[in-house]
């Protein structure tokens, strides 16, 4: 039955849904290869479009100033953030995102509570209002760290998994209360605490597992969207946020099995010890260093070069030059190839999107288990602003905080040459014996000057 005041007729509206959640689907699709993810993120927009205009077309909408008002507020906040936004601060906003997306969720809840009756109506509430409130408040937390508006170490204190137990059971309590009739104040206590857990869960993480966490909150946000979608009885937010919950999960575990570690370690590792936090201490041992002349030269007279980009390219936006020194190199004959670890920089993709925005082939991109044979045949392996990535300890140190993970393994070219602005270790706050040994060769500085003046260099060869 067509609601009154409505344009589309129900048939429409499950069509249009359709046509949206195809898209979502194509989206998702399309953002499992870097060539595709542009293209999967408009028609992801696309889907969105749809969805937004079915409700207002199939729906008696009421207030509406005030709803396209809110939009325009948002849009006008979002477009110049999210397009001024440097790319190493590309979780952060992430972490925002997720964090409004379980905000809002956890909001509409509440709001439908006065109007829920059912029993499991009142359930899918409860959940929508926990967790979309535990993903907020995590979300705020893993900004902040990142941000470094907090220590980005694990925040860990006498007594915390005690009030951790005694959060969860008053969640449980509020929880069973609410379904059984329990007024909105019950609910917003519930919030409460919901916003309470999100906090004491995300504070013992640190270091290179907090990007992980954020993938751990996507899930649930779109787990929260899920639970809403049935509150508010749309089906389309049902598959949407079934959508980014199963996305999220599988983009954790791929994440956490990178890092060789399990997704409980990296929760509640910093309880025994087992966070890769960060470390400040800086070595006094030797080591050898280098002019970018003779870098140059290294490179000018190689035949296989593989370049490893971390973190320190992308903090420097030295990405056009790397992908310059690339060309320069090939040029000269030079076979040359970009290897990517899985959870170098901060967040899944985050190489294969800076050196795709400075139009690197899609075809000299190699992820772990295509490049790792190649080191062998290389002659100058040149790392970039990465060090746990390529660290011998994962595999060479049992009780390191990385030991377990796969690395890309750069100790096996004839030469290897760091691009490093110090002597500090990595996330993992551990030294890298690669840096150590008698092939290994370090130029210090910014990422992006230091390999401006090997590029000079190479030219004037």
């Amino acid at each position: 039955m067509t609601v009154s005041g409505a344009i589309l007729d129900p048939t429409w509206t499950a069509l249009l849904y359709l046509v949206a959640a195809v898209c979502f689907i194509l989206a998702l699709k399309g953002l499992s290869s870097p060539k595709h993810a542009r293209r999967g993120n408009l028609v992801g927009a696309f889907g969105a479009l749809v969805a937004l205009v079915t409700v207002f077309l199939s729906s008696r909408v009421e207030n509406v100033a005030w709803i396209l008002g809110a939009i325009l507020v948002g849009a006008a906040v979002a477009a110049p953030v999210a397009r001024r936004v440097r790319m190493t601060q590309m979780p952060q906003l992430v972490a925002m995102f997720n964090g409004v997306g379980g905000g809002a969720a956890a909001l509409v809840a509440l709001l439908e509570l006065p109007h829920a009756e059912d029993g499991w109506l009142r359930l899918a509430i409860v959940f929508t209002l926990f967790v979309g409130a535990v993903s907020f408040a995590g979300s705020a937390v893993t900004f902040a760290k990142l941000q470094e508006l907090m220590t980005t170490r694990p925040v860990v204190f006498p007594g915390l998994p005690v009030l951790m137990g005694v959060v969860l059971v008053a969640a449980v309590g509020a929880a069973g209360a609410v379904v059984m009739g329990g007024s909105l104040g019950v609910a917003v206590v519930l919030l409460l605490v919901g916003l309470v857990t999100g906090v004491f869960l995300v504070l013992p993480v640190g270091g290179a597992d907090v990007p992980i966490v954020i993938s751990l909150l996507n899930a649930f946000t779109g787990l929260a969207v899920a639970a809403s979608g049935l509150v508010l009885g749309n089906v389309l937010l049902v598959v949407a946020g079934t959508l980014v919950g199963a996305s999220g999960t599988i983009l954790t575990r791929l994440m956490a099995a990178a890092m060789g570690r399990s997704v409980t370690g990296i929760m509640f590792g910093a309880f025994r010890g087992g966070s890769t936090a960060g470390s400040t201490v800086v070595s006094e041992r030797p080591v050898r260093s280098s002019s970018a002349e003779d870098v140059a030269i290294l490179l000018g007279y190689a035949q296989r070069v593989i370049i490893v980009p971390g973190y320190g390219l992308a903090v420097a936006q030295g990405q056009h030059t790397a992908a310059e020194l690339a060309q320069a190199l090939e040029m000269r004959g030079i076979d040359v190839e970009f290897a990517i670890h899985p959870v170098a920089g901060r967040m899944p993709g985050h190489m294969n999107v800076l050196l795709a925005e400075a139009n690197v082939p899609y075809e000299s991109l190699k992820e772990m288990s295509e490049v790792n044979g190649d080191f062998k045949q290389a002659d100058v392996a040149l790392v970039v602003g990465a060090n746990d990535v390529v660290n011998p300890a994962a595999k060479s140190t049992p009780g390191s905080p990385i030991y377990g993970m796969p690395i890309l393994e750069a100790g096996d070219a004839r030469q290897v040459v760091f691009l490093k602005r110090s002597m500090r270790p990595g996330f993992a706050g551990i030294e890298n014996e690669l840096l150590y040994q008698s092939q290994t060769t370090l130029l210090f500085g910014d990422a992006k000057e230091s390999l401006t003046k090997v590029l000079t260099a190479v030219k004037a060869l």
